[in-house]
């Protein structure tokens, strides 16, 4: 929340395309002077203080895909063009509230159904707060975190942070999230993961660092570096 407060660090990191859950209405997004504007932006959400910012500080341009289903709210289909490449990316805060027999990873369950012609195309990306991870797996549930991983990779599609270092879902050695900010309650929920086309080209996978980064959000920064040339 307050990302007006938060984005002249975040914009440290110089990223081109920035996913901020929790994020303000843009109408609140007043930034200091000295903060770049982004080429272009797109908000989703019905709360003006907690919704779903995507932000361009690069070329890209974005455009939401006419088969975005309304009823799983924040999670947004997007085509995002520099005039030469495009390709799909999926940008996600897994919290519906209206929806609570399928509240987090059961928000996801359901949108890969929805959009499972989109996630048959070669280059795809799907990022953001997924709320979940298989530490958290009810075994008889259809539809949990190890299925939606399974089924991801069924459609060719990875996540970058396991494939850049090796770990297994539910063994990760880096968090993304202490709740309550609390450096001992450490839980990995933020995820990009990108089809094989992007993966080839992932040169490497940071997550912000508690030190710096807790003193401003319960969430750490999950950065993704491709070699963006031939996209």
């Amino acid at each position: 929340m307050a990302f007006r407060r938060k984005a002249q660090f975040v914009l440290q990191l110089k990223p081109d395309i920035l996913i901020v859950p929790e994020c303000e209405n843009p109408e609140k997004l007043i930034f200091p002077k000295n903060i770049p504007l982004p080429n272009d932006l797109l908000w989703f959400g019905s709360n003006p203080n907690k919704g779903l910012g995507i932000f361009s500080f690069g070329n890209y341009k974005f455009k939401k895909l006419d088969c975005h289903n309304d009823d799983l709210k924040l999670i947004v289909p997007l085509e995002v063009s520099n005039g030469e490449n495009k390709f799909n990316l999926i940008a996600i805060w897994a919290n519906n509230t209206s929806d609570k027999k399928n509240q987090y990873v059961g928000q996801i369950w359901k949108a890969l159904a929805h959009y499972d012609d989109l996630l048959n195309q070669q280059s795809s990306i799907i990022i953001g707060d997924f709320n979940s991870n298989s530490i958290w797996d009810q075994p008889r549930r259809i539809g949990n975190h190890t299925h939606v991983v399974e089924k991801l990779i069924e459609k060719g599609i990875y996540s970058c942070y396991h494939n850049h270092f090796g770990f297994e879902h539910g063994r990760e050695k880096h968090s993304t999230l202490y709740m309550y900010r609390d450096n001992k309650k450490g839980y990995h929920i933020d995820y990009c993961f990108a089809s094989k086309s992007f993966i080839d080209k992932l040169i490497s996978v940071k997550i912000g660092n508690y030190k710096k980064w807790g003193k401003y959000s319960d969430h750490m920064p999950v950065i993704a570096h491709f070699n963006a040339f031939n996209l």
